[in-house]
């Protein structure tokens, strides 16, 4: 076995490809599960096309989705949690406006 060089700088991962979505929840709200279940989905339909997906703590009651820098869903201002439906097409539209959605755009 070779011993392990630890002189050389591992390689710098590369940069992600899409836009960042930042999904910012409140943990004093304990809106950690919220905010991780609406991740997964978004990676799951949107594996190919995003490059990052961060979940953000904050406190005072925040939930928002951004994408980029563009707030997609911000729980005040849009009456609440956003529907996996609801947020598939936010994001489906800043993405790529013309993509089908299949079932979700029914």
């Amino acid at each position: 076995m070779e011993p392990l060089d630890t002189t050389t700088p591992p390689a710098p991962a590369p940069r992600p490809a899409g836009p960042r979505v930042a999904i910012i929840y409140c943990t004093r709200c304990n809106w950690l599960l919220r905010a991780a279940w609406m991740a997964q989905e978004l990676l799951s339909t949107f594996r190919d096309d995003l490059g990052e997906v961060a979940l953000v703590p904050a406190t005072g009651g925040a939930f928002s989705i951004a994408v980029g820098e563009e707030i997609v869903w911000e729980r005040v201002r849009d009456g609440g949690f956003p529907d996996v439906k609801a947020l598939k097409q936010r994001v489906r539209d800043r993405l790529d406006p013309g993509r089908d959605l299949g079932h979700i755009d029914r």
